[in-house]
Formats: structure tokens, C-alpha cells, sequence
């Protein structure tokens, strides 16, 4: 046997490891900013967010670096680590290149569905409507973002599921303070979108998806004129303890 070639009952053997430690405070401190439950510019003190998720106080500072370094999280010396608040030109391009991505999506799409795959779309639309109904915020977003993800799922391209999967938490994260605002049009929206892809109608499918991604983006760039004055003010200065989970 040549020493390359590994047995074949020893090849097929994989060595099961815990998610780390960090990586699912990572994941809950990541969860905790889309949902706004830490909002952007709030001050994150170790201590309180240690006791919240109940850690220790390293996990939650390595889970703070990997944060920063995907721009969840800013670090400034001196002052400590705040949520991230992104600027309007760093979503609006976020959102524009969404929009870009997801056309082409819904247009794939109806080439591509079947009834199968046309009743889950129709389900998940539901599913947000009764959210909708209820004034359930979480699940509205969840919704949205679910239906936004299997329309990509449809195209059939594993590139573009992996491109549109890259923005995703992004996009849930500014969906989120203007998932009520949208409201009732965001879903029927939807609806249209879910009609077209049905008919196999590419052309039709791509322009809604482009012109729901547009309206999404306008009325963020909207909420964020409408801010009041006082969610200004520089990061340093404010405080806040976090919710709890």
C-alpha cells in the first residue's frame, strides 16, 4: 500500500468537535445586533454581556474581535467596543448591490420552479402576513428573509446562492427598524413576485424583485432621515446596557 493511501475504514472516520466556545457567543452577539436588540452605537461593556449570555468574560472578548473584524463591532481605544452604525452610504451600496443579485435570482427562478417549490414560496408569504397580523416583528424579518433566501435557492446558481447568502444577515439587520414601515405593501409585493415566477415569467419576475429590493432601500434611507436628533449623538458618550435575552 502505497504511504499516500489511508485505509479505507480509518479514511471514513471524522473526529466530531464542539462548535467552540467563542464562536457560539459570536454567533448569539451577532444575533442580538440584527434583531436590534443591541442597537448600533450602543456601548458593549464585557462584564454585562458576560453575565447576559453566562460566560466568562474571554469568550466574549474574543467574540468581540471577530466581531470588529467583520464590521459588526467597533473597537476604539480608550473607549471600548461599540455596535457598529453603519453609515447611509455603506448600506445604500449593500442594498444596491443586493437588489443586482436578487433580480437575477427571481429571474432564474421561474425557469426553474415547480409546484413543489411555488407552495413553499406561498407558505413562507403566509407565514409572513400572519407575522404581519400579529405585529410580530422577529417574524416578519425571519419571513422576508426566508422567501428572499429561497427564490435564490430556486435559480439553481450555487454562486449566487453563496453571494446573496453573504449579504443576507446584513440586509436583516437594516430590514429590521422598517419591517413595520413597509408593512402590508412589502407582502403584497411579494405576492406579485410569487405570481410571476409561477407563470415562468423571468422578465416580469426580475423587474419585481428589482423594484421591491428598490423600495426596501428607499424607505431605510427614509427611517434614517426621520432619526431623531438624539440618536446623533457620538458613540462615546452614550451607554446603554444591553437586554437581555
Amino acid at each position: 500500500m502505497p504511504p499516500s493511501e489511508l485505509p479505507q475504514d480509518m479514511a471514513a472516520r471524522r473526529i466530531d468537535r464542539p462548535v467552540p466556545l467563542r464562536e457560539r457567543v459570536y454567533q448569539a452577539m451577532q444575533e442580538l445586533i440584527i434583531s436590534r436588540q443591541l442597537a448600533p452605537g450602543q456601548h458593549l461593556v464585557e462584564s454585562e454581556l458576560a453575565e447576559m449570555l453566562g460566560v466568562s468574560r474571554q469568550p466574549i472578548r474574543e467574540a468581540l474581535q471577530l466581531l470588529n473584524s467583520e464590521g459588526w463591532v467597533d473597537l476604539r481605544p480608550g473607549y471600548g467596543a461599540f455596535v457598529h452604525a453603519p453609515a447611509d452610504t455603506e448600506v445604500d451600496q449593500l442594498l444596491a448591490v443586493r437588489s443586482i443579485l436578487e433580480s437575477e435570482s427571481a429571474r432564474l427562478a421561474a425557469e426553474h420552479a415547480d409546484e413543489t417549490s411555488i407552495e413553499r414560496l406561498r407558505q413562507i408569504c403566509a407565514d409572513g402576513e400572519a407575522a404581519l397580523a400579529s405585529d410580530d416583528i422577529d417574524g416578519m424579518v425571519a419571513a422576508n428573509a426566508d422567501l428572499h433566501r429561497a427564490v435564490t435557492e430556486l435559480s439553481g446558481n450555487q454562486v449566487l446562492l453563496d453571494f446573496v447568502t453573504q449579504v443576507d444577515r446584513r440586509v436583516r439587520w437594516y430590514y429590521t427598524p422598517i419591517a413595520r414601515q413597509r408593512g402590508k405593501k412589502s407582502w403584497q409585493e411579494h405576492e406579485k413576485l410569487i405570481d410571476a415566477i409561477s407563470r415562468g415569467d423571468a422578465g416580469r419576475a426580475a423587474q419585481i424583485m428589482r423594484e421591491h429590493t428598490e423600495r426596501t432601500r428607499q424607505s431605510y434611507l427614509e427611517e434614517r432621515r426621520n432619526k431623531p436628533a438624539e440618536e446623533a449623538v457620538p458613540l462615546h458618550t452614550r451607554r446603554r446596557r444591553p437586554r437581555r435575552a
